[in-house]
């Protein structure tokens, strides 16, 4: 596996390197359910329903994960190295302080997913609709949400650098308390914020977007706009 850089970006943001995930020959899953702390490599989970299972602490190396449903499925503190997963649904999915390192997340259907204290380095989300992100206290670096939509995601107190968001919807997204770095959000198809504004220092919007977003920046700064 080796990782791609987008190049320096422009107008000066460093841009996001995204991964290259090259799995090697899988063999299909064998067991029943998935165990905690358990090691998995090289292995693909095709149309599984793993609802309700609990995986947590478990190690995901050189992994596909196809088309199963994760209701409720307990992933904290699990760590996917290297991995795909692909048109993956689910409600409520824990992946709390679990680490994504070098993972490509495409098609997914997801709501309530809890990633609040998470680790996602050199991450792409593409496509695919994700309700209710929690990314509170998280740390996101290298990471592209592509072709996707976010709806009321939350980053509060999370740490981003170097992410990027690509002909993404962006709805009613919570920055509070976050902090930026090199985040692009110019190429977001659609963004509104509902709180931390004033945590946007450290990403780079367009003239759009500042026009959209001007009420709120007025709001937040106590400035009253009357014609």
């Amino acid at each position: 596996m080796t990782s791609a850089r987008t190049g320096p970006g422009r107008g000066g943001v460093k841009g996001a390197r995204r991964p290259q995930v090259r799995l090697p020959a899988l063999e299909e899953f064998g067991g029943v359910e998935l165990e905690p702390d358990g090691d998995y490599d090289g292995l693909e989970f095709r149309e599984r329903d793993l609802a309700g299972q609990e995986g947590g602490g478990a190690r995901f190396m050189d992994c596909a994960l196809r088309g199963c449903a994760l209701d409720g499925t307990g992933l904290r503190h699990a760590r996917f190295l290297d991995s795909v997963l692909a048109g993956v649904t689910g409600v409520g999915t824990d992946l709390a302080e679990s680490t994504l390192r070098d993972v490509e997340l495409t098609e997914a259907r997801l709501g309530g997913t809890q990633l609040h204290g998470a680790v996602l380095e050199r991450v792409l989300v593409r496509g695919g609709k994700i309700d209710y992100l929690n990314l509170r206290q998280a740390r996101l670096k290298d990471v592209v949400f592509e072709g996707c939509l976010l709806v009321e995601p939350d980053f509060g107190g999370a740490r981003l650098e170097r992410v990027e968001f690509v002909d993404c919807a962006l709805r009613s997204a919570d920055f509070t308390a976050a902090t930026l770095k090199d985040t692009d959000l110019r190429g977001a198809t659609e963004l509104s914020v509902s709180g931390g504004v004033d945590r946007l220092s450290g990403a780079v919007i367009s003239t759009g977007q500042l026009m959209d977003l001007a009420p709120v920046f007025a709001a937040a700064l106590g400035v009253r706009v009357e014609d």
